[in-house]
């Protein structure tokens, strides 16, 4: 999380992503929605924009959301970023009780060990989220300079001032922590249109990450493909028809399940370090789907089945309250749970 400049002024939440970035302009005390918004990105630009300083295709998109495609109002001009996960690097660790004293030295080595990118090259940041007699417990966050710095410029050319920079899933995982009693032990599938971010939510923090890029979009392109279907068709049939029973459910289990078996595996994977290496005396407890993807009938059941353990897609909508504006289409609410966690930041707690 990188920290550029704070006053207790409010913030708008701004979500960036490979496909897309969302606004919402939120009364964290309230959890009243003021505003919100969305557009669409292509990725190959979106990559090169994130990775080159070559162009204004971030910069003109931004305006382009703030001035044409915000329903309702922005109560600020200064915005907490969250950003692709997949760009980012998390980490549970402890250390002994002694090593405190040289605490940025310890996370530095850490990184090094850990992250496969020289640490001159990130923007690392770290909390201590557990203390005990004998050691405390580090979750550490990087993301890659060349992000930030570019993201950073285009936010600021939009007329925009950056003031804090948080991994997309640490944004999910505030709002899962108010509304889907994150504090438990709690596995997150974070399931985009391009990726799929997992990770290991337990007493409001991130433990441990995992992703891969399977994501919404892929599963329509597994359907058009084995039923040799249009796109448009196959959205619908996963949208309206996914795992659930019927006449089809057979071929679309067909279609879906290697994709659907591919994000299993990492979950496994994310599940059995967590188990091994982070926490042996804390059982995960349950398992919460969310993100774009998250729209397909039966994949809570799914989940269930295959890990033996309660899934289900989280619905953290009761808890936004959107006044006199209107609400994103059912469809499209679930795009907004990564932005709502970032705009729910309280100004006033950015620096603890």
């Amino acid at each position: 999380m990188s920290r550029l400049f704070y006053k207790d002024k409010p913030i708008l939440g701004l979500d960036i992503s490979h496909t897309g970035i969302k606004v919402m302009s939120l009364d964290p005390k309230k959890w009243l929605v003021q505003g919100y918004g969305s557009i669409d990105l292509e990725p190959l630009k979106m990559k090169e924009a994130l990775e080159t300083a070559e162009g204004t295709y971030l910069t003109d998109n931004l305006n382009l959301l703030m001035t044409e495609k915000l329903i309702g109002s922005a109560n600020s001009k200064r915005v907490a970023i969250a950003l692709p996960t997949a760009r980012s690097f998390s980490r549970t660790f402890t250390l002994p009780i002694s090593a405190e004293k040289a605490l940025h030295d310890a996370v530095v080595l850490e990184a090094e060990q850990y992250i496969p990118i020289p640490s001159a090259n990130l923007y690392i940041d770290y909390q201590v989220i557990e203390r005990t007699k004998k050691e405390v417990t580090i979750l550490m966050s990087a993301i890659t300079r060349v992000v930030v710095d570019n993201v950073v410029k285009a936010v600021e050319a939009a007329g925009l001032q950056p003031v804090l920079i948080e991994p997309g899933i640490c944004s999910v995982a505030r709002v899962l922590t108010v509304t889907e009693r994150g504090s438990l032990p709690t596995v997150v599938v974070d399931i985009g249109p391009a990726s799929t971010d997992i990770a290991i939510l337990d007493q409001g923090n991130i433990r441990v990450t995992g992703g891969l890029a399977v994501g919404g979009n892929t599963f329509t392109l597994d359907i058009a493909k084995k039923l040799n279907v249009a796109l448009e068709n196959a959205h619908q049939l996963k949208v309206l028809n996914g795992l659930n029973a019927g006449p089809r459910q057979q071929k679309l289990q067909a279609a879906l399940e290697p994709s659907i078996q591919r994000i299993l595996a990492e979950v496994k994977k994310v599940m059995r370090y967590y188990n091994e290496r982070v926490s042996k005396d804390r059982k995960l407890e349950q398992l919460l789907i969310v993100g774009s993807g998250s729209n397909l009938p039966g994949i809570g059941e799914y989940f269930t089945n295959a890990l033996v353990m309660p899934a289900r897609v989280a619905s953290p909508w009761h808890k936004l309250d959107f006044g006199k504006i209107q609400e994103p289409p059912k469809q499209f609410r679930p795009r907004y749970i990564t932005v709502a966690g970032v705009a729910s930041i309280p100004p006033e707690r950015m620096w603890k």
